[in-house]
């Protein structure tokens, strides 16, 4: 793999992901970029075992389970879910509930590249969509549902979407996320994954440059792993819907 896969990778990758205007209404931006590499489940998961000890040793000293809450990313996260229906004391943001567990000395490792995430999401704060470039059809775009879309989580069982909840699809219609906390097993990481798009999900009060540092961070991480990536972080492009 290696430089080979950057040529067809980064190209278009402005036009890849874009947020439509009824999303962004609601302050959902997002940073974006891409990687590739060798299939995942060539990858060693050692590499980023001292990364995972840095990051469990800098959040222990950062952090409190009674502080973590006044964090302010942590605070705008929580006043989005409650804005979209969810309890966040039941159901936490992703990268609160990565530095909680941290916090109470465990830490999940899934495989080499979702680890990179997980690990960029708790130093941030911010959660991190990853997700098969192979799986899906582009350009993928945030928006609010209809009422007529189905969801497959991983690990869950088919679900049908309310309308007015945002949800990331591909040119097809197929739901990759429900924005931002729940990722689909469409476009899941798989042994065979070898391109991924990196998003960090913003939201109200929190920066774009926060989003941005986020997902350059998975990038360096996934270069300990052996992968390139794509040079340029894209900021979110807001559009208008059009009727269909």
């Amino acid at each position: 793999m290696g430089e080979e896969c950057l040529s067809t990778l980064c190209t278009g990758l402005e036009k890849v992901l874009r947020v439509r205007d009824d999303a962004a209404k609601m302050g959902i931006m997002v940073a974006y970029s891409a990687s590739c590499g060798r299939p995942v489940s060539k990858l060693d998961p050692g590499a980023l075992d001292s990364k995972v000890e840095e990051l469990l040793q800098y959040l222990r000293q950062r952090y409190s389970l009674e502080s973590l809450r006044d964090d302010p990313i942590v605070r705008a996260y929580r006043d989005f879910y409650w804005r979209i229906g969810i309890d966040p004391t039941k159901t936490r943001p992703s990268s609160e509930a990565l530095v909680r567990r941290a916090l109470r000395g465990r830490w999940p490792r899934i495989n080499p590249v979702v680890d990179a995430g997980n690990i960029a999401s708790a130093k941030y704060m911010v959660p991190v969509g990853i997700y098969d470039m192979d799986s899906f059809h582009p350009p993928a775009e945030i928006r609010l549902s209809r009422g007529e879309e189905v969801f497959l989580p991983i690990g869950g069982r088919e679900e049908k979407i309310k309308s007015g909840v945002p949800i990331m699809v591909d040119s097809r219609g197929v739901v990759m996320h429900l924005y931002p906390h729940r990722d689909s097993r469409y476009t899941m990481i798989r042994d065979t994954t070898r391109r991924v798009l990196i998003v960090a999900a913003g939201v109200p009060r929190v920066p774009m440059e926060q989003l941005e540092a986020t997902v350059k961070e998975v990038q360096r991480l996934l270069v300990l792993l052996g992968w390139k990536s794509c040079e340029k972080v894209y900021a979110s492009q807001t559009y208008k819907n059009q009727a269909s």
